[in-house]
C-alpha cells in the first residue's frame, strides 16, 4: 500500500471521515512507516485514532478511523478467532466519537475474517453490549469496513437487522455496485450500516484511474446528513458529511 496513493484517491472523494483497514506501522514490509499518519498528513487530517488487531515487537497492523473533525476513541478491541485456528490472522473493531456541529456521531470500523463462525463469532461480539448493544453507543451510529460478507450472508443479515445498509439506501446506480477486487469488482463484501436517524443522501463505489491501483478494495463512499438537534438546526440542514470506508 502507497500513502501518497490512497490519500489521493481519498482526496477524490472529498470525506469528511474515513475508515481504513489493513494498515501497516512500523512494518519492515512497507518502510517503517505509519501509514495511517501519511495518509493524514498528505489529506491534512489531525485526528487519526489506529487500533493494532496485529502485534509483533514493534510493527503493528490493524485498522484506523482519520478525520478533520475534532473527535475521540471510544473503544478499541480485538473481535474473537476460532480457538481451533489459533494461526488465523486476528481481528478488531476501534469505535469513535466523531463531533459533527456540536453534536456526535459513533464511528465503528472493523475488519473480520474469511471463515463462516469466525464471522458470524465477531459480526455477534459487534451486536453485544460490548459495542452496539452499549448504552454509550448512542445514534445516530455508522458501522463500516471490511465485512467480508456478501449482502445474502448469515452476518449481514444479522446486522443489517439492527441497522441499515448505506449503500443498498443511497445507490447512485439504482442498485450497489461491487467492492471487491478493484480491477474487476464482483463480490461486494465492505458495507456501511446506519441507525434509522441517519439520512443517506447517495452512497457509491468510488471508482477513478488510480483507484483500482490503490488497493484491492474500491472505496465505499456515502453522503449523510445527520439529524437535527435544536441547537444545530440550521446548520445540518446544510451539505451532508461524507464518510469513506
Amino acid at each position: 500500500m502507497s500513502p501518497a496513493r490512497i490519500a489521493a484517491v481519498i482526496a477524490e472523494a472529498e470525506p469528511d471521515i474515513i475508515a481504513l483497514q489493513e494498515l501497516d506501522v512500523r512494518r519492515i514490509r512497507s518502510g517503517g512507516v505509519d501509514q495511517g499518519e501519511e495518509v493524514a498528513r498528505e489529506l491534512g487530517f489531525s485526528f487519526v485514532h489506529f487500533h493494532p488487531a496485529l502485534r509483533v515487537l514493534e510493527e503493528e497492523y490493524g485498522d484506523a478511523i482519520l478525520t478533520s473533525r475534532p473527535s475521540r476513541i471510544v473503544k478499541a478491541g480485538a473481535l474473537p478467532g476460532l480457538p481451533s485456528r489459533p494461526r488465523l490472522e486476528p481481528r478488531g473493531a476501534l469505535w469513535a466519537a466523531v463531533q459533527i456541529d456540536g453534536a456526535e456521531v459513533n464511528v465503528i470500523n472493523t475488519h473480520l475474517g474469511l471463515r463462516r463462525l469466525e464471522r458470524w463469532l465477531q459480526a455477534q461480539m459487534l451486536m453485544s453490549d460490548e459495542w452496539l448493544g452499549s448504552e454509550a453507543c448512542r445514534s445516530p451510529v455508522v458501522l463500516t469496513g471490511d465485512f467480508n460478507s456478501f449482502p445474502r450472508g448469515r452476518v449481514y443479515g444479522l446486522l443489517s437487522g439492527r441497522l441499515r445498509d448505506a449503500h443498498l439506501i443511497g445507490s447512485t446506480m439504482g442498485r450497489p455496485s461491487a467492492t471487491f477486487p478493484s480491477q474487476w469488482p464482483v463480490f461486494r463484501i465492505d458495507h456501511m450500516f446506519v441507525s434509522d436517524d441517519v439520512e443517506v443522501v447517495s452512497a457509491r463505489t468510488h471508482r477513478s484511474e488510480t483507484s483500482a491501483l490503490a488497493s484491492d478494495h474500491l472505496p465505499l463512499v456515502a453522503d449523510l446528513r445527520l439529524p437535527e438537534t435544536d441547537r444545530e438546526a440550521s446548520a445540518s440542514r446544510g451539505l451532508p458529511e461524507r464518510l469513506q470506508a
